[in-house]
């Protein structure tokens, strides 16, 4: 097996290996170190010798190892003669690890890593490499940052559990709905990078989007009975079913109306709305109400025939349930569609005055689009050229200063 092969069963097992070790160690850092640890041994072995049961070859390795640096210190001298008892030194025995188990251990691992003592950049990088398995350098990738400050925020991460004291185990009960937003909001940041891209020569980051979509799926099955959790994958899927459509052969961004929807993922779309049937009975949160707005333009066979009036509904709940000013500039493009360009620009033109969203290019983007609509175009024209210097995502940039050139 070549290291892609390595690479492939890592990204698979990596969070239920992790999981194991940690609570099998106890020791949050030394299970992450030692699973690295066989990963690098497996690199070596497994092209000579592919075991029959890599995850449980990665398991036993990673065991070992956690031992072996148990077993260095000299003040856990009893918890070493503890922990190898329970495995022989020299066992060359693959530990039996099933495929589709799926049990706390995991669950474990997403409430640690996403902990409230720990900072926002730190639960990102560490949800992304303990629980998604990737490395330091794709997520520096990902994020454009350099890789020694995703290291870095790891590290820390790490050592700030450590001396938190916090225990490997999922939140009682009565606190885990109220830590589950930090888990869902971690996965949702991870998603919204990946599918539309902050900054850089790319739109769309689908690794990492993908990779938000896979471990919300993770939770889903962890979590069946909590409706957010199937509210943000629903969320996922929908919005992920429209990349196919969102860029051109060159990654040149495509807009809504222009895209050609026969290219939208319908395997995705079903999945979404399977999720967010899931999520409604019991009322829908913050997440389920943005899936129920991208239902609404999966089903809708073009921007002209989409319901907009549902839409502008939608976005006044999520405004009440969770406000900010990124909904009500959504909403105001939803109004604006609905009920006419001077309604949209009526509330773009309240966020202003109320400087909600300084230094956003987000704001000079509609406002400009809802100005050409009632063809006032050099307003229009100087507003999508004040959008194109704020942006930091060089395709979007692109997208603003074509936009202003065709206007007089």
């Amino acid at each position: 097996m070549d290291a892609a092969g390595v690479e492939a069963v890592w990204r698979i097992e990596s969070a239920r290996i992790v999981a194991a070790l940690a609570r099998f160690t106890g020791d949050f850092g030394l299970a992450e170190d030692a699973a690295q640890e066989a990963v690098a041994e497996a690199l070596v072995s497994w092209p000579r010798a592919r075991p029959v049961n890599p995850a449980g070859w990665l398991m036993a390795t990673a065991r070992r190892r956690a031992i072996d640096a148990i077993r260095r210190r000299a003040a856990l001298q009893d918890r070493y003669a503890l922990l190898a008892a329970e495995v022989p030194a020299g066992s060359a025995v693959e530990e039996d690890i099933d495929p589709d188990r799926i049990d706390d251990d995991v669950l474990a691992l997403m409430f640690i890593s996403c902990h409230p003592v720990l900072s926002a950049e730190a639960r990102v990088a560490l949800t992304l490499r303990v629980v998604g398995g990737l490395s330091s350098e794709e997520i520096a990738r990902a994020f454009l940052v350099p890789v020694p400050t995703v290291q870095a925020r790891i590290t820390r991460g790490k050592k700030t559990i450590a001396a938190a004291g916090v225990p490997f185990e999922p939140p009682p009960a009565a606190e885990r709905r109220e830590r589950l937003g930090g888990v869902l909001s971690v996965l949702y940041v991870i998603f919204t990078e990946g599918s539309t891209a902050t900054s850089g020569d790319r739109l769309l980051r689908t690794d990492l989007a993908y990779e938000a979509i896979r471990l919300a799926r993770t939770l889903a099955a962890l979590q069946p009975d909590e409706p957010e959790v199937h509210g943000l994958l629903a969320l996922c899927e929908l919005t992920a079913a429209r990349f196919p459509a969102r860029t051109g052969p060159d990654g040149s961004p495509i807009l809504l109306e222009d895209q050609d929807r026969r290219r939208w993922d319908i395997s995705a779309i079903r999945r979404g709305l399977a999720a967010l049937a899931k999520a409604s009975p019991r009322g829908l949160g913050p997440y389920g109400l943005q899936a129920a707005i991208a239902a609404a333009h999966a089903a809708a066979p073009s921007v002209e025939a989409t319901d907009w009036d549902r839409i502008v509904v939608l976005y006044e709940a999520l405004g009440r349930v969770a406000p900010s000013p990124v909904v009500e500039l959504n909403r105001a493009v939803a109004v604006a569609m609905a009920a006419g360009p001077a309604r949209g620009l009526e509330i773009v033109d309240e966020l202003i005055a109320a400087d909600r969203l300084p230094g956003s290019h987000l704001v000079p983007t509609v406002r400009g689009e809802l100005l050409a609509r009632l063809g006032r175009r050099p307003e229009a024209r100087a507003e999508l050229e004040l959008a194109a210097r704020l942006c930091t995502n060089h395709r979007e940039r692109e997208v603003l200063l074509r936009k202003a050139a065709t206007l007089p």
